[in-house]
């Protein structure tokens, strides 16, 4: 079992499925409800083309992405029924994952890097209000860095080097998590310790 390194002063998380709870799951079927469409259906349009991917490095904008949702789902639906769907795959973010990252934060310089987008990052925000009382994620970390932010996404090696370059990092001192092992790989190319998180709560482990 993987545990912190003594030498390591910087820690970079990734945010859905190591600190937030996430199911893509619950939005393909939030989006078959709303559609009447398959589950096949609605993984095979959901998927096809860089849309996702384009929404997540800021280069469309809110209103762009719903209606390119509408007319993918083929749905008339208002922005509020689009957004619930959406953010379906959001779940909750456990007390004790909140204490642990107040506890890291007093030894080491503690950041949250993301690939989201404007519409997550407003329910999440929303999420750690109603679990912690705190206004937004962003409470919890040095520094949090988005994706459609910065305009630039994961596993890019040009996303963790801006974090790097902009703190003042060495990678040598430094250890990213996240659940996505190409993200793994590419924070590998940019010189970091990576830690693959199969299961949130395996954190845990790593900072016992």
């Amino acid at each position: 079992m993987h545990t912190l390194n003594a030498g390591i002063k910087n820690i970079i998380f990734d945010l859905g499925g190591v600190i937030l709870n996430l199911s893509v799951e619950r939005t393909h079927q939030a989006f078959a409800d709303l559609s009447g469409l398959t589950l096949p259906e609605i993984k095979l349009r959901v998927h096809q083309g860089p849309f996702f991917h384009d929404y997540e490095r800021g280069l469309i904008t809110d209103i762009e992405f719903r209606n390119h949702l509408r007319e993918t789902l083929q749905v008339k639906v208002s922005d509020q029924e689009l957004d619930k769907a959406w953010n379906a795959m959001l779940l909750d973010i456990p007390h004790e994952r909140f204490t642990l990252l107040e506890q890291l934060k007093e030894t080491h310089r503690v950041f949250l890097l993301s690939n989201t987008n404007e519409i997550h990052r407003q329910c999440f925000n929303n999420i750690v209000l109603q679990t912690s009382g705190k206004p937004n994620i962003d409470h919890y970390f040095h520094q949090a860095y988005f994706s459609h932010v910065l305009n630039l996404s994961k596993p890019d090696v040009a996303i963790y080097q801006h974090v790097l370059r902009e703190q003042n990092l060495l990678p040598s001192e430094t250890v990213f998590l996240d659940d996505n092992m190409d993200n793994i790989t590419g924070a590998a190319k940019a010189g970091l310790h990576t830690f693959h998180v199969q299961y949130p709560n395996q954190i845990f482990d790593f900072f016992a």
